[in-house]
Parts: structure tokens; C-alpha cells; sequence
């Protein structure tokens, strides 16, 4: 059997290693825009090839699907998606593991993630509001945040999936710090304008959400246009440094409990989380009419407002999420895409290893807001020892040059997974392999990670808050104001937002509207 992947990042090396150790023996072929050392290593010892390749062009990769001669494609990452690889792909007759571009709009834009959430009644909502343009936004919020109080407290995001970047959350409590408060959310807006400038492929530019507070939590599915089976639970950690602080990353880390289930979310909360999945991808399939084949996940939050809430959706597994359900994997993934794409993933028992993971990404320093001095710098890695130690090694944003070198690429370097009975005990794993000094830079430049990601601290915080939302949701719940949001208003009295927000839909021609059911 010969299989294509693409991507090149620490989720794609995790791939080709469950595709590698099937019992089909399969030839790995591989396409990415950097040579992957770890990719590399796997495409040659099992007698396949490997190219670079924009992996946005749709023509190319097909092209390079039907010269190998493959049996099927495996993307990885989002954007071949958004960029329609999928549908050229099978337009030449070869199956392919991933969405398609209509049914990748899920991730796309989180505008149209939102609309179709609200057009169908879907659970776990968010109000929110898009604007095509900066001076829209502003002009808007102004006239409006006095009579919209969640306006004030918001999370500020890029309307389309960029990678992780621009997500602000600001709350606006304190009355003495307001104006100072609505200049960041300016000076923000129009970052976001600038940064979706390059954009062109969707119009909303600007995606204002209601702030709420809770743990989150990554739920990814296989998914084959009839069944959605859902895989253990992973918590991502997306700020650079401890305690959650400093820049958002693409991902600093995650972690599993054993099973399904983190430690601070209960089977129910997992089964309603899966609701919401498998109803976002009946919808799409059915407004699109496509078939939807390859991976889903939903990054969500357990919230006071809604229980279980979806925050994002990704049309293909996270990284570094990924990394962690892929090396849990005991059924053999081949079997599972066989499966994918004959709508017959009912059929196959998909089992997962009863054991803890955590996986913690290695960075270079100036990483993720000056990649340009975190680039070009040569990496050394002590493999013998990072085994030695219980741990797997998945390469990432590096580049192996053609006199043998491995050059950093400005992100993530590797990525480190361990096993556990506990997270605790396989972020120590970790962290007794990285003080060993396993991965460096011989120009001496400097790498940093998260000790923190699995610890017994941090989910000690997570389970504490998870409790404390569970108490206020599930009060809600039997009150019969589950997803009920109202605000009051001096001088104005009781304001329902959500019936405020439908006149504004259906009033406004045009340019920015608030968005409801």
C-alpha cells in the first residue's frame, strides 16, 4: 500500500509513525514546504519519496498523488484544506483523509461556524458580532456597548482561522481602567484589520465574542459522512510561559487523563460535547451536500452560561492534541482510513491505550512574536537519551538542509511525549529528559518549554474552576436558564441581548450586524 501525507509540522511526524507501524506495511510518500528530519527518516526506511511543495497548491499535490501512484492522501494541516488539496485530489479518483473546502468552513471562518451554530439551535453558542473593517467595528461598539453590556467584556478574534494568532480576551470591569480598556480594544481591532489583510478568501475581517470563563478542552473525531467517533480528551496550553502567561503559541503543550475523560470533565459533559460535534457536521454535510471523510475536532469550554461551549472547530487533528490521541492509538490507523472512506467507521472498534500522555513542545527563544531571529539556527538532539528516559521525540518546525544540517524554521522545534499512570508522572518523565539537555542549539541560541503542562498544580487550578462553573451551569439547568442571557440596564431596565441582537440581524443591510438565532 502506498500512502501520501502532507505537512510538515510535530502532527504530521505523529502521523507518518501511526501510518509506519501498520500491519499493511505501507510505503510513505510525503509532501511539505520543509523536510521534516523525523518525516524523512520514515518515507525513506520505508522505500517511499518525499517532495517539496507549496502544500496550498491544489494542482501540485495532485499531480504528485497520481505520479506515486498512491492508494490514498492524508492531510494534516488546515490550510491545504481551506485551499481545496482535498477536492482535486478526489476529482482525480484517489481517496483522501480530509475535508473537503465547503466543509472546511467549520474552521475557516469562525463567523460561519457561529452563524450556522445559531441558524440551527446548536448548544454550547456564543453571541457574537463580525466586521468586515476596522472603522465598522469601532463606530459600532461605540453606539452600541451602552446598551449591550457583554460588548464590553469581549474575546477580539481574526474572523478566520489564522494559526492560533490575534485572540484577545478583555474584561472590562473596572470603571477607572475603561477608557484605557476601549483604546486597547482600538489599537487591537485595528492589528486585526492589518493581520486579516492577507486574507482574501472570506469577507469578515473582525469577530467579536462575549467573554466567558472555564476550562477548555479539545474533543477530535474521526469521521466518515455517516458516523462521528469521538477520541480521548486533550487539553492544549497555548501560552508561551508557565501559568499561563505571556503570548499565545500555536501550543505549548497538552495532556490526556487515562481514557476518555480529562480529570475535571465528567462522561456526561464528554457525551454533550460530542452533541455538539457530530450536529456541526451534520449540518455542514447538509447544507453543502458533501460528504465530510478524514478529522473534527472541537475546541470547547465548560462555561456558567452554557455547560459544555464550543469556542472553535478544526477540520483536521490539533497540534500538539494530535500527537497525543495518535500515540494512545492501538488500532491500526490504516484500517481506520479504509474504513473513513468507505462510510463504514461503525463497523471498526477504534481503541485507545488506558494510560496518561502529556506532550511539551521545545521552542526557540523570540518565538512566536520574532521568528525571524528564531530561525536558521542548528538543532542537536540526544535520541538515545529521550528513549532512554521513556520518551518519543516528533520533529516540528525545523528543516534538514541538503549538507545534512537541521535548521530551526522559527517555531516549535520538537515536540516531547510521555506516557503515564498519571499526567503528573509523564510531565516528570519529561522534564527529567529536557534537564539532561536532549535538545539544543549548537550556536548556543536559546530554547525555552513549559514545565507546567500536566502538572499536578495546574490541574489542581483546572479542576477547581471546572467545579466551580459545573456548580453554576448545572444550576441553570434546573432554574431553566441554561443559555438565557439577560442584562440590566440603568435608566433602561431588562435587556434580553439575544432578542436584541436578532433585530439588529434582520434590520441591518450590509456591512457589520450582530449575529443571532
Amino acid at each position: 500500500m502506498r500512502i501520501m501525507g502532507i505537512g510538515g509540522g510535530s502532527r504530521e511526524h505523529a502521523l507518518a509513525e501511526a501510518i509506519a507501524r501498520s500491519a499493511h506495511e505501507p510505503k510513505l510518500f510525503w509532501v511539505s514546504e520543509d523536510r521534516n528530519f523525523g518525516i524523512y527518516r520514515l518515507v525513506k526506511r520505508t522505500g517511499g519519496e518525499y517532495a517539496l511543495a507549496k502544500v496550498t497548491d491544489p494542482l501540485k499535490v495532485a499531480s504528485l498523488a497520481e505520479q506515486w501512484g498512491v492508494d490514498m492522501v492524508v492531510i494534516g494541516p488546515e490550510e491545504p484544506n481551506f485551499h481545496g488539496v482535498v477536492d482535486e485530489v478526489e476529482q482525480r479518483g484517489i481517496p483522501c483523509i480530509g475535508a473537503r473546502k465547503r466543509l472546511s468552513i467549520l474552521e475557516m471562518s469562525k463567523a460561519e461556524m457561529r452563524r450556522i451554530q445559531w441558524r440551527y439551535g446548536i448548544s454550547g453558542k456564543l453571541l457574537f458580532k463580525t466586521y468586515r473593517s476596522y472603522m465598522e467595528a469601532i463606530k459600532d461598539l461605540e453606539e452600541h456597548s451602552e446598551l449591550l453590556s457583554w460588548l464590553q467584556n469581549v474575546a477580539l478574534k481574526p474572523a478566520r482561522q489564522a494559526g492560533g494568532k490575534g485572540v484577545k480576551v478583555i474584561e472590562d470591569a473596572q470603571i477607572y481602567l475603561h477608557n484605557e480598556k476601549s483604546r486597547f480594544k482600538q489599537r487591537h481591532m485595528r492589528w486585526l484589520e492589518d493581520y486579516m489583510s492577507e486574507y482574501t478568501d472570506i469577507e469578515d475581517k473582525i469577530l467579536v465574542e462575549e467573554k466567558v470563563w472555564g476550562p477548555e478542552y479539545t474533543l477530535q473525531c474521526f469521521v466518515d459522512g455517516r458516523t462521528v467517533i469521538g477520541m480521548p480528551l486533550v487539553q492544549d496550553n497555548k501560552h508561551a510561559h508557565e501559568y499561563d502567561i505571556g503570548p499565545e503559541t500555536g501550543g505549548m503543550g497538552s495532556y490526556t487523563g487515562k481514557g476518555l475523560l480529562l480529570p475535571f470533565i465528567t462522561r456526561e459533559e464528554y457525551e454533550r460535547s460530542l452533541r455538539i460535534v457530530k450536529s456541526m457536521v451534520d449540518v455542514v454535510q447538509r447544507e453543502t451536500g458533501e460528504r465530510y471523510h478524514g478529522f473534527v475536532a472541537g475546541q470547547m469550554m465548560l462555561t456558567e452560561i452554557e455547560g459544555p461551549t464550543l469556542i472553535e472547530m478544526y477540520s483536521r487533528l490539533g497540534d500538539p492534541e494530535g500527537v497525543n490521541v495518535l500515540a494512545m492509538l492501538e488500532t491500526d490507523i490504516i484500517d481506520i482510513f479504509e474504513a473513513i472512506i468507505n462510510e463504514r467507521l461503525s463497523a471498526v472498534k477504534i481503541r485507545f491505550s488506558d494510560v496518561a500522555t502529556v506532550v511539551k513542545a521545545v521552542a526557540p527563544k523570540g518565538y512566536p512574536d520574532f521568528r525571524d531571529i528564531a530561525k536558521d539556527h542548528p538543532v542537536e538532539v540526544n535520541e538515545t537519551l529521550i528513549e532512554k528516559f521513556g520518551c518519543r521525540l516528533y520533529w516540528g518546525s525545523v528543516h534538514l538542509d541538503d549538507s545534512g544540517k537541521v535548521l530551526t524554521r522559527g517555531s516549535r522545534v520538537v515536540e516531547l511525549l510521555a506516557f503515564g499512570e498519571t499526567p503528573q508522572e509523564a510531565s516528570q518523565r519529561i522534564e527529567d529528559c529536557l534537564v539532561e539537555g536532549v535538545v539544543r542549539l549548537s550556536d548556543g541560541w536559546g530554547l525555552f518549554h513549559r514545565s507546567d503542562i500536566g502538572s499536578r498544580e495546574m490541574i489542581r487550578k483546572r479542576t477547581e474552576i471546572a467545579e466551580r462553573v459545573r456548580r453554576l451551569y448545572t444550576y441553570r439547568e434546573r432554574m431553566g436558564i441554561l443559555g438565557k442571557r439577560v442584562d440590566w440596564i440603568p435608566r433602561v431596565g431588562k435587556v434580553d441581548p439575544v432578542k436584541e441582537l436578532s433585530h439588529e440581524l434582520f434590520s441591518c443591510v450590509g456591512g457589520g450586524s450582530y449575529e443571532s438565532g
